[in-house]
């Protein structure tokens, strides 16, 4: 679990909350389950129709992944290119066959099942590249429904609210009512604003750098991979390697 993630809707949430106490408010002028099913469904339909079903479905488990730390193993795939790259230093490249079933990581194993046959490194890193990128592309189209959620959302809030000043406008006759139903009309702006603010562009933003993380770690194992074919000296190759962890 990633406790930032938690820790932050924790405090962004229980500011408002706590703000609104502080204001003489309660919290049940703020829980209108009419203005949340407004701002919610109308939301989700205007980024259901501006994103493809591919998109919204991996969103939607890129926003659960979100709440859980993501370590990405460095260590591993850097000793297995180093030890790959001592033996074909020591021996040829051809000597790495028999070492790839036994690769943890599928990514370098076909990085150097193209060395090992043979293929020209400018091709393979065409290849893997167009890959890499093009995965890469559709993460971020993935997780980009949220950033849209949290621009349709205010808009979809202010709906809500002109929908209840209209149904106020239409029972002027008691006065009694209009405070509160004025009130209740604004919760729809507080949804709409709060939710893009706190929820969704936050997430969205975190699920972009958690994208662009696993595509440097892809790209380090690209890197390590080809550096084999040129020959390169081990110890040189951990160097070029390592830097990609401070990055």
């Amino acid at each position: 679990m990633d406790l930032a993630t938690i820790l932050g809707l924790v405090i962004g949430i229980g500011g408002i909350l706590l703000g609104n106490f502080f204001e003489g408010g309660h919290v049940a002028s703020l829980l209108q389950f009419t203005a949340f099913v407004i701002v919610m469904m109308g939301t989700f339909g205007a980024v259901m129709v501006s994103n493809r079903s591919k998109d919204l479905k991996l969103g939607f488990k890129l926003f659960r992944k979100s709440f859980r730390e993501q370590n990405l193993n460095y260590e591993e795939p850097i000793a297995e290119i180093i030890e790959c790259a001592r033996i074909a230093k020591k021996e040829t490249p051809l000597a790495l066959e028999p070492k790839l079933p036994t690769l943890r990581s599928p990514m370098l194993a076909d990085i150097l099942r193209n060395v090992v046959d043979g293929v020209d490194p400018k091709l393979t890193r065409q290849i893997f590249d167009n890959i890499i990128h093009k995965e890469e592309q559709n993460m971020l189209a993935a997780g980009k429904i949220w950033l849209d959620a949290g621009g349709f959302s205010p808009t979809i809030g202010i709906i809500g609210a002109v929908l209840g000043l209209i149904h106020v406008m239409g029972n002027l006759t008691d006065t009694s009512k209009l405070g509160g139903g004025i009130a209740v009309a604004f919760v729809a702006t507080v949804y709409g604003v709060g939710f893009a603010n706190l929820v969704f562009i936050p997430i969205g933003n975190k699920i972009k750098k958690n994208i662009h993380e696993v595509t440097k770690h892809k790209l380090m194992i690209l890197d390590g991979a080809l550096m084999i074919t040129s020959g390169v000296n081990p110890q040189l190759i951990e160097q070029k390697l390592e830097s990609y962890k401070s990055k």
